[in-house]
């Protein structure tokens, strides 16, 4: 994948997939040199290969800043249906898994903007006990410069 190219293509997957798993899973390396990954309900792809999440839980991959700051972002179409259909079909309409690969830059305080695209994901959860533990106080973002894209590839039906 082109990751200037297919930029829209691939937000408009890893929407898709916060839809069908609540999370995007990110990897990174640890303090030992051993791979990590961490789940990221929050998130969020600009419009310039650039995104950012709230760090107010990822007790690891904030560590990687200093040591190695490469990430790799891995959004998956969980969707049933989007896989019932595709098995019967034998073929994906759109790739199941996309990887994007980066780097973690600094932590910093939200903006308004920032808050208002959490408050608009979180909507659905408003009145649960859970959404106010969660996401009630989150005050800073973690920025993520992506480089390159690659979507999994799964034999015929991926062509």
């Amino acid at each position: 994948m082109d990751i200037n190219k297919d930029w829209n293509i691939i937000r408009q997957h890893f929407n898709k997939s916060f839809k069908s798993n609540f999370h995007v899973s990110i990897a990174s390396v640890d303090t030992n040199n051993n791979p990590t990954v961490t789940p990221i309900g929050s998130l969020f792809l600009n419009d310039n290969q650039t995104g950012f999440y709230f760090e107010k839980f990822p007790s690891k991959l904030p560590l990687c800043e200093n040591l190695n700051k490469n990430i790799c972002a891995l959004g998956v179409n969980s969707n049933r249906w989007f896989w019932i259909k595709s098995l019967f079909k034998r073929k994906f309409p759109n790739p199941p898994a996309i990887k994007l690969y980066g780097k973690l830059d600094k932590k910093r305080k939200a903006t308004k903007k920032e808050l208002e695209r959490l408050n608009r994901r979180m909507r659905a959860t408003k009145g649960l006990k859970g959404n106010t533990y969660l996401w009630k106080n989150m005050e800073f973002v973690r920025e993520v410069y992506f480089e390159k894209a690659e979507k999994n590839n799964l034999g015929k039906m991926t062509q």
